[in-house]
């Protein structure tokens, strides 16, 4: 008689995925509602020109002197004494020699031409200006 009863008891294995889906919605909604928010750039007021825009290659450095006179390589903050230290050693290994820069039209004169000195001291040919285009022209 204890064999019988022994044969009736079953354990489940069963895995309960429940709390494991309400756990990945709720991470879902939590990125869904954070990722607009991680959208960085800097920001900087462009000149207004009146020119066509040029076919851009995808691996391209761009120099972006903002507002607050600060001086961006891509993304990354760097100050102007170690952009001019490291600036030649980084287009050394670079396969493409495309430099673009973008300063905001209420940088000085003076900033925007040393940062271009120091571009042309590190071999740079191509240097691109970038701007936004004028009103009467769009």
């Amino acid at each position: 008689m204890i064999s019988v009863s022994r044969q009736k008891r079953r354990f489940l294995s069963d895995i309960n995925v429940t709390p494991f889906v309400d756990v990945m919605l709720v991470l879902l909604v939590i990125f869904m509602v954070t990722a607009p928010m991680m959208q960085h750039g800097i920001d900087v007021n462009l000149p207004k020109v009146a020119s066509k825009n040029l076919p851009a290659k995808e691996d391209v450095l761009i120099i972006t002197i903002n507002a607050k006179k600060e001086l961006f390589l891509n993304e990354s903050k760097i100050g102007l004494n170690e952009f001019k230290e490291k600036f030649p050693k980084i287009m050394e290994n670079r396969v493409s020699k495309d430099v673009f820069l973008k300063a905001d039209k209420t940088v000085p004169y003076g900033m925007v031409v040393e940062v271009m000195a120091e571009i042309k001291r590190a071999g740079i040919e191509r240097l691109g200006m970038v701007t936004s285009q004028s009103e009467e022209k769009r």
